[in-house]
């Protein structure tokens, strides 16, 4: 499914599924950068443009999964979204933005109560008795084979509630459970997925414009992703790039949607550099996990959400003494209102991306999307690792990958 020939336009769509449906097979490997990986972040402002405009028509799957979603919390039944890996993240994501439309739209709910929308593990989903009972379950899988997700959207088919899915597209085994999907066309051609991120927080972007009301500007969104390629921007990537790659660990951490956007982060650098990392709530850092920081570990501050902000800068600021004190070397990710905050000495913050009166979370994921995803490429490139295969181009990570 994959191909070795170079991509020369990035403006151009990406390869669709396979007729009939098919998983994909491992990328083709290559010598040296770009990476398919590198091509894939650097296609992601267009195909924004494009998945965007095609999903703000109401007629479209985005405007029939957003009446479900309303139907729903006027029922005050469950909202689940659920996914793995990367689809997971892309689950969390998608509750949040949610939750930000509902909000605006005045719909009924409240954190903890019925019709408000939360995210859970796909594999811990399927084990619940009542997934859903009544209400609506969202599956998010990038092409829409993955076991566990598949799993829970039966559980929650026979839990009685209604089934929505963004996948790339309704011919997949998750689109044959589901009652909507959203069909995002395109596949990623790395498995160190950043297509796979990307999309479902788009086509989540345009449900919640469809509950809201408010139209989001796609050749914006095109423009706030783009603004992180660059070239001011990749030098400032390359420079954290080069301070992380050497270390033996790596933390990440965010508060609000940010947390979405760390846990993404950890999971790419331990795919796709090959490097320990870990994700953990800001306030969740500072309670025990020092002890096992020093010198040799590295952290990277993600501060985009604009909720909130004078709590988050200052708890955030807190933190960066902490590890500071203990000899860690710190990189950040930042929104305009934090930025200035964590400038100093050995610190390199990521230029600052407009989000065209984006939603809040929408806001802080998109802007954070690209610099995450090229700074894992870079330290990749640094440690002479190619992401594409998440080292299941070794036989014995092969085995491990095939052994459940």
């Amino acid at each position: 499914m994959t191909t070795d020939a170079l991509r020369s336009d990035p403006t151009q769509p990406l390869p669709g599924p396979a007729d009939p449906w098919a998983e994909t097979d491992m990328p083709s490997l290559r010598d040296g950068p770009p990476w398919h990986m590198t091509e894939m972040i650097e296609a992601e402002p267009a195909l924004a443009e494009r998945l965007l405009t095609r999903l703000a028509d109401p007629s479209s799957a985005a405007g029939a999964l957003a009446e479900q979603v309303r139907a729903t919390a006027f029922r005050r039944a469950s909202i689940v979204v659920t996914g793995c890996g990367t689809s997971e993240h892309g689950a969390q994501a998608s509750a949040e933005i949610l939750r930000d439309a509902m909000r605006t739209a005045g719909l009924p709910w409240r954190l903890g109560e019925g019709g408000t929308p939360v995210a859970a593990q796909a594999f811990e989903a399927s084990l619940e008795d009542e997934l859903g009972a009544g209400g609506l379950v969202i599956g998010i899988s990038h092409e829409g084979g993955t076991w566990a997700t598949n799993l829970a959207l039966e559980r929650a088919r026979s839990s009685g509630a209604a089934i929505g899915l963004i996948t790339v597209t309704e011919r997949s085994p998750g689109g044959q459970r589901a009652d909507v999907v959203v069909a995002t066309g395109e596949l990623d051609q790395s498995w160190c997925h950043t297509i796979g991120y990307l999309a479902p927080i788009l086509a989540a972007t345009a449900v919640g414009a469809h509950i809201s009301g408010g139209p989001i500007d796609a050749a914006a969104v095109r423009g706030v992703l783009a603004a992180g390629l660059q070239p001011n921007a990749i030098d400032s990537v390359e420079r954290v790039a080069a301070l992380l790659a050497p270390l033996e660990r790596i933390i990440v951490t965010g508060s609000g949607a940010d947390r979405v956007a760390a846990r993404e982060l950890a999971l790419k650098l331990e795919e796709g550099t090959h490097m320990p990392a870990s994700a953990r709530d800001l306030e969740t850092l500072l309670h025990g996990h020092l002890a096992g920081m020093d010198e040799r570990t590295g952290l990277v501050l993600i501060a985009a959400d604009e909720a909130n902000v004078e709590a988050r800068r200052a708890r955030a600021a807190g933190a960066l003494r902490a590890v500071s004190a203990i000899g860690c070397t710190i990189g950040v990710i930042a929104g305009p209102t934090y930025a200035d905050a964590f400038e100093g000495a050995g610190r390199k913050v990521a230029p600052n991306v407009e989000t065209a009166g984006l939603p809040r979370a929408a806001a802080a994921l998109l802007r954070t999307a690209v610099p995450l995803q090229l700074l894992t490429e870079r330290i990749a490139r640094i440690r002479g690792v190619n992401p594409d295969p998440i080292r299941r181009d070794d036989p014995t990570y092969l085995r491990a990958a095939e052994a459940p």
